[in-house]
């Protein structure tokens, strides 16, 4: 079996989890209802891309 000769230190364990932290996902702006949704997708409130009605909602 392998096992370590040296105890790894903090400083090599935490600069090798330099990279694992999530980050926040990207917003942008519905040009039509002006709420917040992800770029380069179906707003989920009025559902429309680009302009167009893509996903029929309805009306009250």
């Amino acid at each position: 079996m392998a096992v370590p000769k040296k105890k790894t230190s903090k400083s090599k364990r935490d600069m090798r989890r330099s990279h694992d932290a999530l980050s926040a996902p990207g917003v942008s702006v519905c040009p039509q209802c002006k709420e917040p949704k992800q770029p380069h997708r179906v707003c989920g409130t009025c559902g429309t891309y680009k302009g167009r009605e893509i996903v029929p909602t309805e009306e009250i």
